[in-house]
């Protein structure tokens, strides 16, 4: 049975986005290092990938047009089977790649149901909602928060629509040059 694990890139205050959504503080200086070897690690466990609607659409729009040439882990990303979470879309290209498979109904069925399917992790990128309606219903296993090292001072959080507290455990610290930080947590 496959585990779901939920990535976020934050700022150091640990805001996920900006009031309006925005993400322009994931390019501060010194950006995560394409080759990473702790993010490599974690996606050679992975067997998929889920995405929200929105970050499918931003997501389709980047990563089929690189290569490993560009940045190493393009090669997972557009090689593994993507599920979308939504209820609006019909179908989910992605360039020249198999298109994603569109997953309509309850999130929580989708997630129990591809913790199934699939052996090896699957990892959960963005889709902040998504995210934290997973978090809620306790189907997330593990947490890794990409800490960028900038202050935004206001945004939105990693986990709306969290309503309880869930406890972590911490696993893995992995602090880079670039000055990004990696925190792993176990989900209690």
């Amino acid at each position: 049975m496959g585990r779901l694990i939920v990535e976020q890139i934050v700022s150091a205050d640990g805001f996920a986005a900006g009031p309006q959504g925005e993400i322009d503080f994931m390019r501060a200086p010194g950006d995560f290092d394409p080759n990473d070897p702790g993010q490599l690690a974690m996606v050679a466990r992975c067997d998929a990938i889920l995405l929200g609607r929105n970050t499918y659409g931003m997501f389709a729009e980047y990563w089929p047009e690189r290569s490993a040439m560009d940045e190493t882990i393009a090669s997972f990303i557009n090689g593994a089977p993507k599920h979308v979470v939504s209820n609006t879309l019909a179908s989910a290209p992605w360039g020249d790649y198999a298109s994603a498979t569109v997953e309509p109904g309850e999130p929580r069925d989708t997630v129990r149901r591809l913790k199934q399917r699939y052996s090896g992790d699957i990892i959960l990128w963005g889709s902040l909602m998504l995210a934290g309606a997973l978090l809620q219903a306790e189907l997330v296993d593990q947490v890794r928060l990409r800490i960028v090292p900038v202050l935004i001072g206001e945004g939105r959080t990693a986990t709306p629509g969290l309503r309880h507290p869930r406890h972590l455990r911490p696993t893995e610290i992995d602090t880079l040059p670039s000055g990004h930080v990696t925190l792993v947590y176990d989900v209690l």
